[in-house]
């Protein structure tokens, strides 16, 4: 089963969907490995609720932690950041600002990011500052973690390890 086919979800649920994405992407991270495709499409849920980062079709295996692709490359822009619409600069960072979205996916059960813009405004608006509204299931502390991802500048976003870190002590708070 994919993400968005769970029906009302507790909050703990959502938050442990977190935590495994953001656990498997912190080893990742350690690997030197670049997803460059992380979203909620690309997750899958065991029978135990435990969620699966999946479909390394555009992964990238780099030593210095970025990689520039070719111009013409496809990548997905709802999932993006600013360095990756404007540049192709992608890095783990890259990655941080995709997990943020594949939050905002979790908390809105599914929801298509910015479902009311095309490709070509996508990009413009979010170089601009435009980031996606706090969903109504995620409080401040969660919102704040996505606003944490969503940083102008890829040094001042987290890293993943920070991220199942701080994902960690929302779930040890709820339960």
């Amino acid at each position: 089963t994919h993400l968005h086919r769970h029906r009302n979800p507790h909050p703990v649920q959502l938050l442990e969907m977190c935590k495994d994405v953001s656990e498997g992407m912190a080893y990742l991270e350690s690997q030197q490995y670049l997803h460059r495709d992380l979203a909620a499409r690309n997750c899958l849920v065991d029978s135990q609720g435990t969620v699966k980062v999946t479909d390394f079709g555009l992964s990238r295996y780099v030593l210095d932690d970025e990689y520039t692709s070719s111009a013409g490359s496809k990548f997905p822009v709802r999932w993006s950041p600013p360095e990756v619409l404007l540049y192709c600069k992608f890095s783990s960072k890259s990655d941080v600002w995709a997990f943020g979205v594949l939050m905002w996916e979790i908390y809105t059960l599914g929801k298509m990011p910015y479902e009311r813009l095309n490709n070509t405004d996508i990009v413009q608006k979010v170089s601009s500052g435009l980031r996606l509204y706090r969903p109504q299931l995620a409080n401040e502390r969660i919102y704040s973690i996505m606003m944490a991802c969503w940083n102008d500048k890829p040094e001042d976003r987290p890293t993943f390890q920070e991220l199942a870190a701080n994902v960690q002590d929302l779930l040890y708070d709820l339960q």
